[in-house]
């Protein structure tokens, strides 16, 4: 039973996917006598946390209950009390956690407070599934560098656009609908000027299933551009409180209120962008750029669309690395598939870091 309730705790976690960043998604619920008293999730950032909803709704019914969070109880005073101290004095029992919280302000501090309450913790309940939820922050609070998604659009051949640059479209509609899924759980979306100056793209949120965009925390949008080339007429600079760019700082840029960051390794810019509070990063380049994240090994998770066409040896191919040995391959592992329209997407991690 404690994994049944964990389970509802994670389904309620995913409920502020798109809307707590730079917080994590968190869900809880308080059950006692094997019947569920109360519930919550972490809707947004200087919200109540998930703790909070769920002992509200319990009240009275939260002394000798049980409850099941999806990450370490917070023990530090930040936007909101602890929750670990909230737990202690709403009287709980026993506390069900699936992820510990590797934040230095809590790691290990939340569980503390409850057990020296003299409260029972029990740690490490679908830890795994739990982890989903929270990939970017887990891994930036661990070791400093943000969670990495790198997407890629393709024909069967390998192929992302003509050689003239032309790409509208290779994949359908429902596949590019999922993107929109990609980015909204990301902090940044990371592409190159060559991108920006071929494709005019807005890379932000425009369209999820039964969300209401208002709610949608939108990614920054972080071009890589060394030389100084993007013009002030691109469509991302519509709304410039958004944007980041690698670049030489320019003055123009600074009028609009641009973040402008010195030009540095792609490594160092993700401890930059972490240091920014980004925790997950979505990559939407082209080759030269998605294949040097790749060859940095600075990629935790590929996502492949692949459309049913071939485009030809003259169009343009995914990633232009040059291996001259097998050993020199980039080798992944499947996690998963799905089918949208006539295209698959393959989601693929690193074969060396996969679990």
């Amino acid at each position: 039973m404690d994994q049944v309730w964990m389970q509802k705790a994670i389904e309620l976690a995913k409920l502020g996917q798109y809307s707590t960043r730079p917080n994590p998604n968190v869900g809880c619920v308080i059950v006692k006598d094997g019947t569920l008293v109360g519930e919550g999730f972490h809707p947004q950032a200087g919200q109540p946390h998930a703790e909070v909803f769920a002992m509200r709704q319990a009240g009275e019914s939260a002394k000798g209950a049980t409850a099941y969070v999806t990450l370490e109880p917070c023990a530090h005073y930040g936007r909101t009390p602890p929750c670990a101290k909230g737990l202690v004095e709403a009287g709980v029992a026993k506390v069900v956690v699936a992820c510990a919280d590797p934040n230095p302000l809590v790691s290990g501090k939340g569980v503390d407070i409850l057990r020296q309450a003299g409260i029972v913790v029990e740690t490490g309940v679908c830890e795994q599934q739990a982890a989903q939820l929270n990939l970017g922050f887990l891994k930036a609070m661990a070791i400093g560098i943000p969670y990495v998604r790198l997407k890629v659009a393709s024909s069967l051949d390998g192929r992302t656009a003509m050689a003239s640059g032309e790409s509208k479209w290779i994949t359908g509609t429902e596949s590019r609908q999922d993107v929109q899924h990609w980015r909204a759980i990301s902090g940044a979306v990371i592409t190159g000027i060559e991108t920006i100056l071929a494709d005019d793209p807005q890379l932000n949120v425009r369209s999820l299933a039964h969300v209401d965009l208002e709610k949608v925390v939108q990614p920054k949008r972080v071009i890589l551009d060394r030389k100084g080339r993007l013009p002030l007429t691109a469509q991302v600079l519509k709304h410039p409180e958004t944007v980041m760019i690698m670049g030489p700082f320019r003055e123009e840029l600074a009028e609009l209120g641009v973040v402008q960051l010195e030009i540095q390794p792609l490594k160092d810019l993700l401890r930059t962008l972490k240091d920014f509070q980004i925790y997950d990063v979505l990559v939407e380049a082209g080759a030269t750029l998605s294949t040097a994240f790749l060859q940095e090994k600075l990629v935790d998770e590929l996502i492949s669309y692949v459309a049913p066409t071939f485009l030809g040896q003259s169009a343009r191919p995914m990633f232009n690395a040059e291996f001259e040995k097998m050993a020199q391959q980039l080798r992944f592992m499947l996690k998963d598939v799905h089918q949208f329209g006539d295209d698959i997407r393959l989601r693929l991690l690193p074969a060396q870091e996969s679990v």
